[in-house]
């Protein structure tokens, strides 16, 4: 079952226009000598309210043109007035105040000869005519005042919509300033001290070289390291510096996170399951940032164990999961560390879920459920 709904304004005009036609045919019915042709005008100048919102000069003619004739004819008294004070109201409201006045004037001037004093002539017939004219002149006036409204409500909103661009003008350079200035200490700390992480190292492998000694596998490892670390740190500052993407990142960087596990001694594997697809960026760094997170965790407290690294393009969600073989206790668990309130807090601002705990069998398991809509 449908119902109308009042509130649309086509339905409001519908209202108004049948409740005017309902009070005119009652007005018609009880004035002497009225006939069909004056009840068939009475409802053809009611009805025409129904459009004064879509064609307002249309449904004025026709308004005035049905209630001249239904007034000259009979004279029903003020209510034949009724709706063209109504058009008057909205031809002025659209702007059209001229065919207002010259719709107000021929309908009073008619209704004034045709209540001019003679035999027929009444008093109460001469001050209902002047009464008209006051009601007339009452209706421009609301709606010049209405229009006036309008413009003001109009105008304020363009002022609200502008002072809101203005303040996410003013709010984004601020966040561009900040991210220059995290750049800025960023390039000054972390560069100077990861470059000489690396200079060291090379220093130390090429000496090794040298001297026809194998360079230890953990001395590469942390060349190879520090060079990461270096392209990662520079990629930052990019995206610090620039809000474009620089190039590729999160899991399309995967296979190299997995080498250089290996590299450092991790035995780690890779699997990969459903139709591989573009990942929403937040998502695609997240699932990168914990799996890296991960992998630094057993290389770091889990020494020769294993680990497994599952990447499941699922229908709605990408699942990540990392398991190791290392000594985690289901009895004891591991205390939170900052990389783990890390995984935490990246997961929960995209809406997911995380589980990261000893497994009863031995070992450790990070699963997160990263939904591809983003955050709900």
């Amino acid at each position: 079952m449908s119902f109308i709904d009042v509130r649309r304004p086509g339905t409001q005009d519908g209202l108004l226009a049948a409740g005017m036609a309902v009070l005119l045919s009652v007005v018609v019915a009880v004035t002497p000598h009225a006939g069909a042709l004056e009840h068939l005008a009475a409802l053809g100048g009611s009805l025409a309210l129904a459009g004064w919102r879509r064609a307002p000069l249309a449904a004025l003619l026709v308004s005035t043109a049905c209630m001249l004739m239904v007034d000259v004819r009979i004279q029903p008294g003020p209510a034949a007035a009724f709706p063209v004070m109504v058009m008057v109201f909205a031809a002025v409201g659209a702007g059209r105040p001229v065919a207002a006045a010259l719709a107000s004037t021929a309908f009073l001037a008619a209704d004034l000869l045709a209540n001019l004093p003679g035999e027929d002539a009444s008093l109460k017939d001469l001050q209902n005519s002047s009464l008209l004219v006051g009601w007339f002149v009452a209706a421009g006036i609301a709606a010049i005042v209405a229009r006036h409204r309008q413009a003001y409500l109009e105008e304020a909103q363009e002022r609200a919509a502008e002072a809101e661009r203005t303040r996410e003008e003013v709010a984004r350079r601020r966040a561009g300033e900040e991210r220059l200035r995290i750049a800025r200490e960023l390039h000054d700390s972390l560069t100077h001290s990861i470059s000489v992480i690396k200079v060291q190292a090379g220093v130390a492998v090429h000496l090794a070289r040298r001297r026809g000694e194998e360079a230890p596998p953990a001395l590469l490892a942390i060349q190879e390291a520090s060079g990461d670390a270096m392209r990662e740190l520079r990629a930052t500052l990019e995206i610090l510096r620039d809000s474009e993407d620089p190039g590729p990142s999160g899991l399309d960087l995967l296979d190299d996170l997995v080498d250089r596990a290996r590299s450092a001694g991790l035995t780690a594997t890779l699997t990969i399951s459903g139709a591989r697809r573009e990942l929403p960026p937040e998502v695609d760094r997240a699932a990168y940032r914990i799996i890296q997170e991960s992998l630094t965790n057993v290389s770091r407290r889990s020494g020769g164990a294993s680990a497994e690294v599952r990447v499941d393009y699922a229908g709605g969600e990408l699942v990540v999961r990392v398991d190791d073989d290392g000594d985690a206790d289901p009895d004891a668990p591991p205390v939170p560390g900052t990389g783990l309130l890390g995984m935490r807090e990246r997961v929960a601002a995209l809406g997911g879920r995380l589980r990261a705990e000893p497994r009863p069998e031995g070992g450790f398991t990070v699963r997160a459920e990263l939904p591809l809509g983003g955050p709900s």
